[in-house]
């Protein structure tokens, strides 16, 4: 036959459908989705039951993690070994789930996002929780299945004498559906099952009252009101609103600081706070001037103000809006309950529990019925022997077939017959004989109250009860462990603030260096020699000023940039380039640097001897590309600018020639060439300022002195002139 022959035709859109269907069924059924019962994921349940087949009970060591992913991908989860080593780190950490199942030695990770160590490095055992998942395991209470090798068998569903899913939630996600279940507190679900087992139709209003919402491993507070958290709990889905606790630490004349001490749950610390510290640098929230972390292995996050006048409320509102100081928590309570995929209410997730406890304890006390019922037909046989005690030794001693002579002669069966030919010599002392007949007479008692059990739904509830209440006591909010984390807010006020708000202005001084660095210092009155620059850089301009002010910068291309003040980098680095902030020339160089408060007018000049008289308003720019003020002919470039402050305005040139001349001979103008203000036979003009003629013309020389020249009648004259030598003693960097 030809091989071509064995193939069959198909539709595309059939093989498709057959196909994704099975990977589909696969995702949901066999890893992304808990079972309502357990609250376990194959994987998880994987996990704890080939641990409690190492005998790694809370009591016993340690085992290497490496060990036990190996026997759980050898035996039972044929996928990748850091898929199941992932699992078993997340279920060691006490960030990541509520009540953790697994006790980790060695390091697992923290909750800064850092990764656990090695597999080999790390050692696992079970939890006490762990334990109460597996209780009753052997006494045929759950069902089990064959593994994917069919050589050994794996539980369907663990007997679970703990709430898991709702005590440590879960989230996964698969196809066409997903989960996302939040943790609990422990003694409000005992406290709602209590109730439940005795009112299974009990109102959600009542239900809110024993479980007020989630709780969370790294607590944090739930802002969200009854209403909306009763309607998640009725419908299965939602969204829960969670954020950072916080408190203020006054220190010392009115200074304050904010300590956030608990952070939303599944939030990265690392990553939180590069979110914050990024928001600073952006200067997205002004009025926050730091953060730092002081954690230890509690949460210590530091939140420094800019002064001691912000409001902490408007402050923290901000961060909760910009960062992830709070967090919506997505509720989606989707289980698998009895092989069907369902979004339950909170209702059905209590009962399905409770019902399978139920059902664990029916078939616990059936299996140890039989058990108590195969021992006492054993001990009647023992008794028989004790009664005929001689004869039995004669038969045993004499008869080829000891076992079929004993049987017909007392009327025993298979079992009784074995068990007595298996007895110990000593076990024929009177004293042996006294300790069957109680142990006897203490089965019978014990066979008849299973049996009531077996037969009374009452007495069972009140088993299941009894049982729920011992873990009520266990993890009550009285223990560490226990005790609520999550503070729930049912009346909390959202505060609708601006996030556009402006930073509070506060003294400061801008730095620019001769390479083009710029930054802010906070304060005045630096001391510039401690003030730091790139090897082979120096200071051009230190300006004092406000953090909320504009600042106007005048380059030789005569155009005028406009920055905000608060856009500047701050700190004690080198600053940034002055040319990633406005679009600046390599041979562009910075003639001036002013506040806009200053307000009045400027007087400029270009190097071939061009000015006018300027006002601020007509110099402010949003483009990056800045303002042309000052038209400049080819090869000529603005030179230099002085603040009208008063009624004359001096012009010296490259020759050394100064000449004075009074305010009102130059023109007024928003921007062009302007007029000629000093005429050279050779060089260009140097620098232009103005004064008052009657207080004479102050200087300021290069070593910062004050130089005042008061006899400068010849100097007058009329814009245009050529003007005469300085005077002597004139500085020279003018």
């Amino acid at each position: 036959m030809n091989l071509i022959d064995q193939y069959k035709d198909i539709e595309i859109v059939d093989a498709l459908e057959e196909r994704y269907l099975a990977y589909a069924l696969t995702t949901i059924m066999d890893r992304a989705l808990p079972d309502v019962k357990d609250g376990l994921k194959p994987v998880h349940r994987r996990l704890l039951f080939a641990m409690r087949q190492l005998n790694l009970s809370p009591n016993s060591s340690f085992k290497k993690s490496a060990r036990i992913v190996g026997e759980v991908m050898g035996r039972f989860h044929p996928h990748g070994d850091q898929a199941i080593y992932d699992t078993l780190v997340r279920l060691a950490q006490d960030f990541s789930v509520r009540w953790p199942l697994i006790n980790g030695q060695g390091n697992f990770g923290n909750i800064d996002g850092d990764n656990a160590a090695a597999m080999r490095y790390t050692e696992s055992k079970l939890t006490t929780i762990s334990e109460l998942l597996l209780s009753g395991i052997d006494e045929e209470c759950v069902d089990f299945r064959l593994t994917y090798d069919e050589v050994d068998k794996e539980p369907i569903v663990l007997p679970a004498n703990f709430p898991n899913l709702l005590a440590n939630g879960s989230s996964g996600i698969a196809v066409g559906m997903a989960t996302s279940i939040p943790p609990h507190n422990v003694e409000e679900i005992c406290n709602a099952s209590l109730h439940l087992i005795k009112h299974r139709n009990m109102h959600f209003d009542k239900l809110i009252d024993f479980i007020p919402g989630p709780d969370f491993p790294t607590g944090g507070e739930i802002f969200e009101s009854k209403d909306s958290i009763l309607n998640i709990y009725k419908t299965g889905k939602g969204n829960i609103r969670i954020r950072a606790k916080w408190e203020i630490e006054k220190e010392k004349r009115g200074v304050w600081k904010i300590v956030v001490n608990e952070i939303p749950y599944q939030v990265n610390k690392g990553k939180l706070i590069e979110k914050i510290a990024q928001l600073i640098i952006d200067k997205k929230i002004p009025i926050l001037d730091d953060i730092r972390d002081e954690s230890d292995e509690s949460i210590r996050l530091i939140l420094v103000p800019r002064n001691r006048d912000v409001d902490p409320e408007q402050l923290m509102e901000a961060l909760f809006s910009l960062s992830d100081l709070e967090t919506r928590f997505s509720v989606n309570l989707n289980a698998i309950n009895n092989n069907i995929p369902k979004v339950h209410n909170l209702r059905d997730l209590l009962l399905a529990w409770i019902d399978h406890r139920r059902d664990v304890l029916v078939r616990r006390s059936k299996f140890k019925l039989n058990q108590i019922k195969t021992r006492m037909e054993i001990l009647s046989g023992y008794l028989i022997v004790y009664v005929n005690l001689d004869e039995v030794i004669k038969i045993i001693r004499e008869e080829d077939e000891p076992k079929i002579k004993l049987k017909k002669k007392f009327d025993l069966n298979e079992n009784q017959a074995n068990s007595i030919l298996n007895m110990r010599l000593r076990s024929l002392r009177k004293l042996e004989e006294l300790k069957i007949k109680e142990e006897y007479d203490s089965l019978k008692i014990e066979k008849s109250i299973l049996g009531k059990l077996i037969k009374s739904e009452d007495i069972q509830w009140k088993e299941v009860s009894k049982e729920i209440k011992e873990i009520k006591k266990d993890f009550s909010k009285k223990t560490d462990l226990g005790k609520r984390r999550t503070k729930i807010n049912y009346n909390a006020e959202i505060l609708d603030i601006d996030l556009n708000f402006s930073e509070p202005a506060e003294p400061i001084t801008v730095v620019l260096s001769k390479e083009g660095w710029i930054k802010t210092l906070k304060g005045l009155d630096h001391d510039v020699a401690e003030i730091k620059f790139k090897d082979g850089d120096d200071l051009l301009f230190i300006h004092e000023t406000m953090s909320d002010e504009k600042l106007l910068i005048f380059s030789s291309n005569g155009k005028f940039y406009t920055i905000d003040a608060s856009q500047l980098p701050s700190g004690r680095g080198y600053g940034d380039p002055l040319k990633l902030l406005i679009d600046l020339q390599d041979d562009d160089k910075i003639i001036s640097l002013y506040s806009f408060s200053q307000a009045g007018e400027l007087v400029i000049a270009s190097k071939f001897g061009y000015g006018f008289i300027v006002s601020f308003e007509d110099l402010i720019s949003n483009r990056k590309a800045g303002k042309q003020i000052l038209n400049l002919s080819s090869d000529d470039e603005a030179i230099s600018s002085d603040y009208l402050k008063g009624t004359n305005i001096a012009v010296i040139g490259e020759n050394k020639k100064m000449l004075l001349f009074n305010q009102e001979e130059l023109p007024r103008m928003s921007k062009g060439k302007g007029v000629r203000l000093q005429k050279y036979k050779e060089g260009n003009l140097k620098s232009i300022i103005s004064f008052n003629y009657s207080e004479g013309l102050n200087i300021v020389d290069n070593n910062g002195r004050n130089r005042n020249f008061d006899d400068i009648e010849n100097w007058l004259g009329k814009r245009g002139q050529a003007g005469r030598k300085v005077p002597k003693g004139f500085p020279r960097n003018f």
